[in-house]
């Protein structure tokens, strides 16, 4: 009794291979790998890819990508098993099992595969898309967050169990309803318009940043919420995804923080209060106490020079304030409408003129404190400066002209605000102090190496001595005592340019004007916008 299949003789096992493959179930055929030719096909198979023309069969095979055997499909662990689906000369789409494997003979290459069939449908796949489904169904059901989704109509498809909770209603009682009936009703008509535009340009992103968001439940009460949006597309249309989070409780905690900072603050004070005393009290500690009073002195001399800055500043102004208030009052009558108009404007100039001062006195605080960001973006300088230029006319002098040119590249890379301050302050100061029939030249220049402002006015200059101290805080020229100002602009406009790695020059003469230079190296450009 042979039980090895070498033990019969090669024509008999030869015949058995035959009728192996002639009877067995499905395709079974080989192919030469160099040249990629057919060299046998099972009846069975052909029967499957419905035609026994050669050129088909071979062309049906390139089709499928069937016996595209390697060498490491018959490496140990990989086998060279797979369900796929096939398609027959007709088009049909079948499903089947494919396994190849490759052989040599002769010092040829060769692949015997075979392709089985009955499947339905690719039960492999359906299993795995079936557990997708049941992990994503896990993920939006039990979830620690509102989630629904919305189409293009802005009618709910989809709500999670959380969300329900949240609003307080049942599935069936939201579903295939407009996402409004979740907001409260002043804002429904607006989001209906919000709602239009994220369709129109659909992208991942919060909700009303900036704003106070509120949801409506059931019973009619509001709540905070924070919400992020998120869309995807297939073959039913554009949906909407948003994930609706309850933020009640963080706002109850931002509130009681709010409250803990206040009480901190008040015991800051107290215990500052409590320290000066203490430290007056001890003699033993002298140096260390003659230290903590030069500091101090320093302090209150600081405090003292703004707050005499401030009085003097703010006393124009508020006596004009004061005083055409008082002769608005006066003028009465229809034909007074004229000299009415004109006190209002010299009220509205003095408010703007304080709130020039305030800006600069805050200004100053945040650059000692640290609290300047530099955000450098890409934008036209051309039309920035124009911008400005064109919001300084309310202030020029009646004939003074302002000339401004721009040359080189349109854009810069570097902190629009900023640069808009440092501009703003420079041609203040130009218009400020140029006589009325004055000209005022502006300068923008974009090269492969910087970017240069200049502003250069013929007004009355200043000597060599104040140039030294220009850029100090609170310090003003000896000859402009009688114009108003804080001497706080130019030290403003030097740290901004610093804060963005640049620099400020200066060149001016008695009676015949002044040049400020505001350089920005390209590198830094460069770099920022990287």
């Amino acid at each position: 009794m042979s039980i090895s299949i070498n033990d019969l003789g090669k024509d008999f096992q030869l015949s058995i291979f035959a009728a192996a493959m002639e009877r067995g179930a499905g395709l079974v055929a080989v192919r030469e790998l160099a040249s990629g030719k057919l060299l046998y096909i099972n009846e069975t198979g052909m029967q499957m890819l419905g035609t026994t023309d050669y050129a088909e069969l071979e062309a049906l095979m390139q089709q499928n990508n069937l016996g595209d055997c390697d060498a490491t499909i018959a490496a140990p662990g990989n086998g060279g098993r797979e369900e796929r689906e096939w398609v027959n000369k007709k088009g049909e789409k079948q499903w089947g099992v494919y396994e190849k494997l490759p052989f040599k003979h002769a010092m040829q290459h060769y692949c015997f595969f075979r392709l089985s069939t009955g499947i339905v449908s690719g039960s492999y796949y359906r299993q795995q898309i079936e557990k997708e489904l049941e992990r994503f169904g896990a993920l939006f059901d039990y979830a620690s967050i509102g989630i629904l989704v919305a189409n293009r109509q802005g009618l709910i498809t989809m709500i999670n169990d959380f969300a329900l909770e949240q609003f307080g209603y049942k599935r069936k009682e939201l579903l295939g309803h407009a996402v409004e009936q979740l907001l409260p009703q002043r804002v429904r008509d607006r989001h209906v318009q919000h709602r239009e535009r994220y369709n129109a340009h659909p992208q991942s992103r919060p909700m009303g940043i900036g704003l106070d968001l509120y949801g409506i439940r059931k019973d009619g009460t509001e709540f905070p919420v924070e919400i992020s949006l998120s869309h995807y597309q297939n073959e039913e249309g554009t949906f909407v995804i948003a994930y609706i989070n309850n933020i009640t409780e963080r706002k109850k905690a931002e509130e009681k923080i709010e409250k803990l900072n206040n009480e901190l603050e008040q015991m800051v004070e107290e215990r500052t209060l409590q320290l000066r005393k203490a430290m007056e009290m001890l003699e033993a500690s002298k140096e260390d106490l003659t230290v903590a009073l030069g500091r101090e002195k320093e302090l209150s001399e600081l405090k003292s020079r703004f707050v005499s800055m401030a009085s003097h500043e703010f006393r124009t102004p508020l006596s004009t304030i004061l005083s055409s208030a008082f002769l608005v009052k006066q003028y009465d009558a229809e034909e007074d409408q004229a000299k009415r108009s004109k006190h209002i404007q010299r009220i509205v100039s003095s408010v703007n003129l304080l709130t020039d001062i305030l800006n600069d006195f805050l200004s100053v605080g945040k650059i000692e404190e640290g609290k300047i960001q530099v955000r450098p973006v890409n934008f036209q300088v051309e039309e920035l400066v124009h911008n400005v230029i064109q919001e300084m006319q309310g202030i020029s002098k009646d004939q003074q002209i302002i000339d401004y040119q721009h040359s080189g590249q349109p854009e810069v890379v570097l902190d629009p605000s900023l640069l808009r301050h440092i501009v703003m302050n420079l041609l203040g100061n130009a218009i400020k102090f140029t006589a009325a029939d004055g000209t005022i030249n502006v300068r923008t220049h974009r090269d492969e190496e910087q970017f240069r402002l200049m502003v250069a006015d013929n007004g009355i200059g200043m000597s060599e001595e104040d140039q030294q101290h220009l850029f100090e805080r609170f310090y003003r020229g000896a000859n402009v005592s009688n114009i108003q100002g804080t001497g706080l602009g130019l030290h403003i406009v030097s740290k901004y340019s610093e804060l963005m790695n640049g620099s400020i020059s200066c060149e001016s003469e008695l009676g015949v004007g002044t040049t400020f230079t505001v350089t920005f190296p390209f590198n830094n450009n460069h770099t920022a916008a990287e």
